[in-house]
């Protein structure tokens, strides 16, 4: 009776250390997996950079719509003066 209680005993701490090294190389691949506060930073920095890029966009687009309003305005001045409208 002894034997099968110290080989239940033995299999059953067998199983737990396979558990646990399992659970290690998990929490393991895990780690390996996760992004570090660097590259937070650095993914913070790229999209900074983006938004300022499309804002200066979005200011050129302004401004370019409201020049073609000007010359647009010039040259139906021009068709009246050289009676092309």
């Amino acid at each position: 009776m002894k034997f099968l209680l110290d080989y239940i005993c033995m299999n059953m701490e067998d199983k737990i250390i396979e558990k646990l090294v399992e659970m290690d190389r998990k929490i393991e691949d895990i780690r390996s997996e996760m992004a570090t506060k660097a590259d937070f930073n650095e993914l913070k920095t790229v999209l900074d950079n983006q938004g300022q890029i499309l804002q200066r966009l979005d200011q050129e687009r302004i401004f370019t719509l409201e020049r073609i309003k000007r010359i647009e305005a010039d040259v139906e001045k021009m068709k009246i003066v050289l009676h092309i409208a």
